[in-house]
């Protein structure tokens, strides 16, 4: 089996792959020095991938293809992509689950409490004490409206409780939440101190001009769902009418920000550039699983984390 290894790992990590597949499997990586052309040339000839490879490449995708594992937990980008229904296809399930649900709790927290000011501050070695006082809030006891109720969002869900909110899930068909439809959550929304987006790229634009409207006046909006999920022209309009306290944001439109959003000098915006996910074993979790799923495959077992392209779940 031709094994192709789209994520970029260190040394160490392909190392660990290759010792648990070889000699049986050929395995090939993508390094900093592969060309685009030497990485196009082994997805073309792998059995199994792993990783996230352009969409556009599936359009050559080889006939040999077994197993797709993804090296992330969101995957709409690949809606359009027509492999063999043979194939099948795992994300990462709720691995990122946690560190994106601290990041994104890391990130109200330190708007709340001035941390972001106060770490500028110190860069000018600028001292004004009290006068940041009557400005702090405190995330004991808000009321926050959760957007999804998948793993993030119930991880985002675990957290709060833990510091007192009171919390609501919005998701259409999930157990887990208690609002399920735009119309319950526009109910609650003017009652919410806090609204946390966790949702996947389907939603496109679920958050906009409406949306904000009925948000309650010096509430805080924070997202670390899909980038396209948030109407940013109709974010930048609230935010700089005053209407919202601020803005927590992991992701964003277009990555990397363009320099000229207006986001990148809002004081009371918080942009954490998309490494909510981010960990020291990030890595070492996507070869584990890719291992056991792999093994999985060709000893008659199930995978872990099986995903349906087209339907996004």
């Amino acid at each position: 089996m031709t094994i192709y290894c789209y994520s970029m790992l260190d040394e160490s990590l392909r190392n660990n792959l290759s010792e648990a597949l070889q000699p049986h499997h050929n395995v090939q990586f993508r390094t900093e020095t592969t060309t685009e052309e030497e990485s196009l040339a082994a997805f073309k000839t792998a059995d199994y991938i792993l990783g996230n490879p352009p969409v556009e490449w599936f359009s050559d995708a080889s006939d040999n293809l077994k197993f797709w594992q993804l090296d992330s937990a969101g995957f709409d980008q690949y809606a359009s992509v027509t492999i063999n229904e043979s194939v099948k296809v795992a994300n990462m399930g709720d691995w990122f689950a946690r560190p994106c649900a601290e990041s994104i709790v890391g990130g109200v927290l330190a708007l709340y409490r001035g941390l972001d000011t106060l770490t500028l501050l110190k860069q000018k070695s600028e001292w004004i004490g009290s006068k940041l006082r009557s400005e702090l809030k405190i995330l004991y006891k808000q009321n926050v409206v959760i957007l999804g109720a998948g793993t993030i969002g119930l991880a985002v869900n675990t957290i709060l409780r833990g510091f007192g909110c009171t919390t609501h899930l919005m998701a259409r068909t999930s157990r887990e939440a208690d609002l399920h439809s735009k119309e319950e959550l526009f109910i609650e929304l003017p009652f919410a101190d806090l609204v946390i987006n966790t949702l996947p790229g389907t939603a496109q634009h679920f958050v906009d001009q409406t949306f904000f409207s009925k948000m309650k006046e010096r509430s805080v909006y924070a997202s670390v769902g899909r980038g396209s999920t948030t109407d940013e022209d109709a974010l930048i309009d609230v935010l700089q009418s005053g209407y919202l306290d601020g803005a927590v944001l992991d992701v964003t439109e277009i990555e990397p920000l363009p320099e000229s959003s207006p986001l990148w000098i809002m004081e009371n915006v918080i942009l954490t550039q998309h490494t909510g996910g981010g960990h020291s074993n990030e890595h070492m979790g996507k070869v584990d699983l890719f291992l056991n799923n792999i093994f999985a495959m060709e000893n008659g077992g199930n995978i872990v984390n099986e995903v349906n392209l087209r339907k996004g779940y």
